[in-house]
């Protein structure tokens, strides 16, 4: 169900209509405002101006967020795909580690 919460971007209110909590919309609109105020307070600039170049920030931030979870994803698979190499070879090792047990109980055995 939607949550219809108002939220204060800049001094100026706002009512988003979304699926997610009210906590979280707040949580979006401070970062969102903490944002603008950071552009505004940087540049004299208008609110406009101060949107535009506030979203091309935040836009930003999340195409240098989504190429580092992209970089940790590759990262991560590659090493499972070492684990799963050593986990085979480790498998392989105790095979032969077993076969060589065997050789050397027959020669004890072969010996007695």
């Amino acid at each position: 169900m939607a949550n219809r919460v108002v939220i204060s971007i800049c001094g100026e209110e706002y009512t988003f209509i979304a699926d997610e909590s009210a906590a979280y919309m707040q949580k979006v609109g401070s970062y969102v405002s903490e944002k603008m105020e950071e552009v505004l307070s940087s540049a004299k600039v208008g609110r406009t101006d101060a949107a535009i170049l506030t979203a091309a920030n935040i836009a930003d931030e999340l195409f240098k967020a989504q190429a580092a979870s992209e970089q940790l994803r590759s990262q991560i698979k590659g090493y499972l795909d070492e684990a799963g190499r050593a986990q085979s070879e480790a498998s392989e090792l105790k095979r032969e580690v077993f076969r060589l047990q065997q050789r050397l109980d027959s020669l004890n055995r072969s010996r007695e």
